[in-house]
């Protein structure tokens, strides 16, 4: 298992388009993939999920992948998440 920590830096946090973005870039590794927000972890491949979760701009995440490519899928995540 990999993980690192950011913060969501988008003006509007994982709404819509930012959130398909993540999701698209996460989806096609075969790893699993979670965001923690505090307590709370969600499923980093479920648009409805990440969503869901109400990331705001300027909170403290932590993107966790387990499994095969796990380190390729954190590196997408993250650049996603840098340029969103």
């Amino acid at each position: 298992m990999v993980c690192a920590k950011t913060t969501v830096l988008h003006e509007s946090g994982l709404h819509m388009r930012p959130a398909q973005e993540f999701v698209s870039a996460v989806a096609n590794y075969p790893c699993k993939v979670v965001i923690k927000v505090g307590e709370n972890c969600v499923n980093g491949k479920s648009i409805l999920s990440v969503m869901a979760a109400g990331i705001q701009k300027g909170t403290p995440i932590e993107i966790c992948c387990e499994g095969p490519q796990e380190q390729e899928a954190l590196v997408a995540a993250l650049e996603v998440l840098a340029k969103v």
